[in-house]
């Protein structure tokens, strides 16, 4: 489906990852864990459990998911985060979304979701993801990109994207 990677509006690529990508994917992760840093204990201590959180992350994606899709989101050649999709036989499973901090609240996110749910919508298949509780501003984006809650279990929110016949059509135009 995204095998050769997607042009996506707006100046935004998405392109299979490579092992080019490494340590961008290190770096984003990293920046996505202030939640970690807020522990109390020493800096070296934290970068080392985010590291481990980062490699569990990574292992785990791989036993649970063996098929899953891993992909660089660009922005006019620049790379500027990723995205990660399993393919099941009933649903694409978004399994993680990541942006650099400079990136973050631009609507990029939203866009590649957008393209995702154009791809689903012509085979007609769901659209699922998994969001925190305390996310307020994702939950926001998937909300107004027709994500509904369809399980809570604390502290994550299951989300699904259902295709209808007319939206299939009104992207057609």
């Amino acid at each position: 489906m995204f095998s050769g990677g997607l042009k996506l509006p707006a100046g935004l690529h998405l392109r299979p990852m490579s092992a080019t990508d490494n340590a961008f994917i290190e770096s984003l992760y990293r920046s996505t864990r202030d939640d970690l840093r807020m522990l109390d204990a020493e800096e070296d201590f934290i970068e080392e459990f985010i590291d481990l959180q980062r490699r569990a992350q990574t292992e785990g994606y791989g036993d649970m998911f063996p098929n899953a899709m891993y992909f660089v989101v660009e922005y006019h050649g620049e790379r500027i985060g990723r995205v990660v999709l399993d393919f099941g036989q009933n649903e694409i499973r978004v399994m993680d979304i990541a942006l650099i901090p400079a990136a973050r609240g631009k609507g990029y996110g939203g866009q590649v979701l957008q393209a995702v749910q154009a791809v689903a919508g012509k085979v007609m298949t769901p659209v699922s993801l998994t969001v925190r509780f305390d996310h307020p501003r994702a939950k926001q984006l998937y909300a107004r990109l027709g994500f509904a809650v369809e399980e809570a279990q604390i502290p994550f929110e299951r989300m699904i994207w259902y295709p209808s016949a007319s939206g299939i059509y009104n992207t057609a135009k």
